[in-house]
């Protein structure tokens, strides 16, 4: 089945027929455009619109659907896909309209319908311009440069010119990839990377000195809630102040602009990764008062397809026969794909006048069964009869819902609709950094309760002990 009765379906259909080759046969075309309704396009009818989708796919005994229809907006795509998803067949679709103008339409050039494509929002849209003008020719350091945030912002960033583009990282294995892959795709790019821990105060001193970046951004952390859950001192020792000491060398180093990546967790949090957050997003509000650089937090929900994310987990347990495991059949995420996420933080940057904590319009929440569900029909299968779906609870920190901006914060808009700025809180400065010392030694220590701590600095943070009671199938957290 053909949906879609333009140009582009045009020229598809006439590959495949004219093909000695491919052991497709078109049985049906599918357009909304009534006038279209009953002719015929290389001998192929168009039987109906969209309404008739899961009725053609029955008679005509269907396998796999090809959008064809490169124009459309990704909100028309969804609602198409929400009908195709029902029929079970294989889904491919056209890449955009590029290809439509560059004459590059062929069988050759379908991809796989993904589940981001069911998310439903359009292109998010930057001013280029106003990025270019800021990073282009400056001297630009990204800290988990390997990993799926840091890897993308080196990509765009990359193609904006820089005058020096410095990737760190500590895992090695990841930051080479990436390093390989720039190289081939920007080979004039003047690029230099570091293998460092952002936990070693004179390794970061030393090359914030050595290197003078105009422009950080920190996306250096440790991310797995559950992980963080099981090794708390951890997640306080790297988040926080390894957010700490490369923020401290870079304002002790002139750098401009420092961008800090933070998370939806950070409000309200549950768990101990995102109260590190939230004490990062703390550390640079105060940084901001007394240096010459301008620090500012960057705070978005989930990445589609980053590591360690729900969408590679059930891409593998589908193609190893089930069961998708969802943690609880209420849970749901705001998601935005990875170069979304990053044209909007580079956005942000350039935005930035020092203090902001700048918050990402995630777009309509998602439920994570919903996400399992479609993943499961976008790859041809049945739910509950070909591949099962099981609950295995909330896992220790984890929320049913994200909240992407605290109450006392207030939000402000900008001139991007999907970048909001939220005030900054007050705090007791003199406070804060007494009991950042207590934390700094008692995480040194590997203290038993550094939760407890953690729990002062950041009043919002609500954890569960071992005798808590639990009332939405929570885990309490492991101590």
């Amino acid at each position: 089945m053909i949906i879609g009765a333009g140009e582009a379906a045009n020229v598809i259909i006439k590959e495949i027929v004219n093909s000695n080759f491919s052991t497709m046969v078109i049985r049906c075309i599918i357009d909304d455009d009534k006038g279209k309704w009953g002719k015929f396009i290389q001998g192929i009818k168009v039987a109906g619109g969209r309404d008739k989708i899961i009725e053609c796919a029955e008679q005509y005994d269907i396998d796999e659907i090809i959008i064809a229809m490169p124009s459309i907006s990704r909100s028309q795509m969804s609602s198409i896909l929400d009908i195709c998803k029902e029929t079970n067949c294989k889904l491919r679709s056209l890449p955009g309209m590029y290809q439509l103008v560059n004459g590059e339409v062929s069988v050759s050039k379908l991809r796989d319908v993904e589940v981001e494509d069911l998310l439903g929002r359009d292109p998010i849209e930057v001013d280029l311009e106003s990025i270019l003008s800021y990073v282009q020719g400056k001297r630009v350091l990204v800290t988990g440069a390997g990993g799926s945030i840091g890897s993308e912002l080196c990509r765009q960033i990359a193609s904006h010119k820089p005058s020096l583009l410095i990737m760190l990282d500590i895992y090695e294995n990841s930051i080479y990839d990436v390093q390989q892959e720039l190289k081939t795709h920007f080979p004039d790019l003047n690029l230099e990377v570091l293998i460092a821990s952002v936990r070693n105060t004179n390794r970061m001193n030393w090359i914030f000195d050595h290197y003078k970046p105009e422009i950080v951004y920190h996306a250096a952390a440790h991310k797995h809630v559950p992980l963080m859950e099981t090794s708390p001192n951890e997640a306080v020792k790297n988040n926080v102040f390894g957010t700490w000491k490369t923020a401290y060398a870079a304002a002790m180093n002139g750098t401009k602009r420092f961008v800090m990546i933070s998370t939806d967790k950070a409000v309200n949090p549950t768990n101990i990764m995102g109260a590190s957050k939230r004490i990062c997003e703390m550390i640079i509000q105060t940084f901001n008062k007394h240096f010459d650089t301008e620090f500012v937090a960057v705070r978005f929900g989930n990445v589609l397809g980053s590591n360690g994310s729900v969408i590679p987990l059930f891409k593998k347990q589908i193609m190893e026969g089930g069961p998708v495991t969802v943690t609880h059949p209420d849970i749901i995420r705001y998601f935005m794909t990875i170069p979304e996420a990053v044209s909007l933080v580079l956005q942000a940057g350039a935005y930035a006048k020092g203090g902001e904590i700048f918050v990402l319009d995630m777009g309509k929440p998602v439920k994570i069964l919903d996400l399992a569900r479609n993943l499961i029909k976008l790859s041809g299968y049945r739910v509950g009869e070909d591949i099962k779906i099981e609950f295995t609870g909330l896992r220790p920190g984890e929320k049913l819902y994200e909240e992407l901006l605290m109450e006392e914060e207030g939000l402000k808009e900008t001139d991007n609709k999907m970048i909001y700025i939220g005030k900054p809180i007050e705090l007791d400065e003199t406070e804060f950094f007494v009991q950042l010392k207590k934390l700094k030694e008692e995480s040194k220590d590997e203290s038993n309760d550094i939760r407890a701590l953690v729990k002062e600095i950041v009043p919002t943070y609500h954890y569960a002990d071992s005798s808590s009671i639990i009332s939405i199938g929570r885990t309490p957290d492991m101590k």
